[in-house]
């Protein structure tokens, strides 16, 4: 092992070990939002997908990831913010969710991605309750990153169709 491999070795845990996680960030609607880095598989470039019938509005259909289908979910539409045409820099965030019943992997469609922010467990703020039935049941936590804040989603509730 290298002394750079070591040092990053290192570094991850002593990062596990104060409790700190790495998040990919993405922007939708022109705010950021966080997934757990370790649940994602990969990015796609936006692509033509297979429209299933009867499907939820927010299922926008599913692609052929090697011999995988993969239901791709507009996370727009699932939040309840107005919908926009794809473009260049929409993306495909493939992860991987752990449920009850076992692993799904699944495609989320948002307007880009933005960055990976190690972000240490305590510095979550929870989110605060507006209603009875709240919103923000799909936000985990609320964290400031400089001069914005991020929203860290819970993919399980989200995904949990």
């Amino acid at each position: 092992m290298s002394s750079d491999q070591s040092q990053l070795s290192n570094q991850l845990n002593l990062q596990q070990q104060q409790g700190v996680k790495q998040f990919l960030t993405f922007i939708m609607a022109d705010e950021e939002y966080g997934v757990d880095i370790l649940t994602v598989q990969e990015i796609r470039s936006w692509e033509e997908i297979t429209v299933l019938p009867n499907a939820p509005e927010f299922v926008k259909g599913v692609i052929n990831l090697r011999g995988t289908i993969v239901p791709i979910i507009d996370l727009r539409l699932r939040f309840g913010l107005p919908s926009v045409d794809y473009g260049p820099l929409t993306v495909v965030i493939v992860v991987k969710i752990e449920f009850e019943l076992g692993r799904k992997i699944i495609g989320v469609a948002v307007d880009a991605v933005s960055d990976v922010y190690s972000i240490a467990e305590q510095d979550a703020k929870a989110v605060p309750s507006l209603s009875e039935s709240s919103n923000c049941e799909y936000v985990a936590g609320l964290v400031n990153v400089g001069e914005k804040m991020v929203a860290l989603i819970d993919l399980q509730k989200t995904m949990n169709i």
